[in-house]
């Protein structure tokens, strides 16, 4: 198997690596150096000068504005994004509603959000995990009742990435509550500012805000945003979730945040002299960096083998990215907290307005080590993974 990139091939990556040089906005790629927030407003900014380029939802089919790439050119754009850096678009439109409705939904359905998704006029959360249901997701007690021309939604949805910023919520919802638990659920769209909609924040563990509770009560949704048909909203949830491969290993992300540590081990002192110079920091940094390559390889691997498995359906192969870029994203963040060493103290500063422009550069590193702890859990968390790994890859 040759993991070469072809001349055609390298040409791209120069032609994806110069547009990021020269169109990423100079804050937005320092605050994501820094470990700070952007604002929603830079996203924004960043998105739909990704939209213009014409590279805003490269995955998606041609006429609906994708590209037409190779799994190859998809893997390259999303490691130079990732190591320029720039935000990543935004996924809850993009890798997840989105192909659900270019897939599954009616052509109404299409002409009215997918161009709206590619630019971010609308902006997207994901009502999935509830109280009580996040690992058994088929057990969510959220339901619609269908009365009249309207779905009425009762129920609480939690974890719910960035509802803060939300224009629209995409929604499992129990339709037939005496069906088994799988068929009886139906993904409807939800206009956030819809009355009876209560977007409430939960303060993470870094004292960010992230993530929040959404309530339902009686709220009113056309019968015209159900997508697909009632009651197989299982099988579509089943389809976005396996939209999600090669790039959850975030390669690019942690090549810069290497870069990132090597800067600042040169910088930083620990007992008269640069902490780069500590042959036992040096030891711990060169043993990620060959973990990552072996990713890196990997995760190339998987690419070239990608068109094996089919539509929707991942690569088992792609646990085994989950479980070691997760590792790695998380040793990264740690040796950072161990170059700046007592500096690490965390204080609340997040970077998400111009207020903390001045702020010390070591005030997000702890933060970014905190918040590192949910990437080995999210995405399906690596102790599932390793199971898929025992009877999918190992035949256990």
């Amino acid at each position: 198997m040759d993991l070469n990139f072809s001349k055609e091939e390298i040409a791209f990556r120069d032609e994806v690596r110069q547009f990021f040089k020269d169109n990423v906005p100079a804050k937005t790629r320092q605050k994501l150096i820094e470990g700070r927030h952007n604002t929603k407003e830079e996203m924004v900014e960043w998105y739909r000068i990704l939209n213009k380029k014409g590279w805003a939802v490269t995955h998606w089919p041609k006429e609906y504005g994708g590209t037409g790439w190779s799994s190859v050119q998809h893997y390259i754009f999303n490691e130079e994004l990732q190591a320029a850096p720039a935000p990543q678009p935004l996924a809850f439109g993009v890798s997840m509603v989105g192909p659900v409705i270019y897939t599954f939904g009616s052509e109404e359905q299409k002409k009215r959000f997918l161009p709206r998704i590619a630019n971010v006029d609308d902006w997207w959360c994901q009502g999935f995990s509830e109280p009580g249901s996040g690992s058994d997701l088929a057990s969510l007690k959220t339901k619609a009742e269908k009365k009249g021309d309207k779905w009425i939604i009762n129920g609480q949805k939690t974890w719910t990435t960035l509802a803060q910023h939300a224009d629209w919520i995409f929604c499992l919802c129990r339709t037939d509550p005496a069906a088994k638990k799988q068929e009886g659920i139906s993904f409807i769209l939800v206009d956030m500012k819809t009355k009876g909609i209560t977007v409430r924040p939960i303060q993470t563990i870094d004292g960010g805000h992230e993530v929040n509770e959404v309530f339902f009560d009686d709220v009113e949704v056309p019968l015209e945003n159900l997508v697909g048909q009632e009651n197989k909203g299982w099988d579509y949830a089943k389809f976005l979730l396996g939209n999600e491969r090669t790039g959850i290993a975030r390669v690019g992300m942690s090549k810069e945040r290497i870069r990132r540590i090597k800067q600042l081990a040169a910088q930083v002192e620990s007992g008269g002299k640069p902490v780069i110079e500590d042959p036992k920091f040096r030891d711990k940094l060169a043993a990620v960096e060959i973990e990552l390559k072996a990713l890196e390889l990997t995760q190339l691997r998987v690419v070239a083998d990608e068109g094996k498995h089919g539509k929707g359906k991942p690569n088992p192969a792609s646990s085994v990215l989950k479980i070691k870029g997760s590792e790695i994203q998380q040793a990264t963040t740690e040796l950072l907290m161990e170059v700046i060493g007592p500096f690490a103290a965390p204080y609340d500063v997040h970077g998400d307005d111009d207020s903390n422009e001045t702020m010390d550069w070591t005030a997000q590193i702890a933060p970014g080590y905190f918040n590192n702890r949910k990437v080995s859990i999210y995405g399906g968390s690596n102790e599932i993974q390793r199971n898929i790994i025992c009877k999918a890859v190992l035949g256990l």
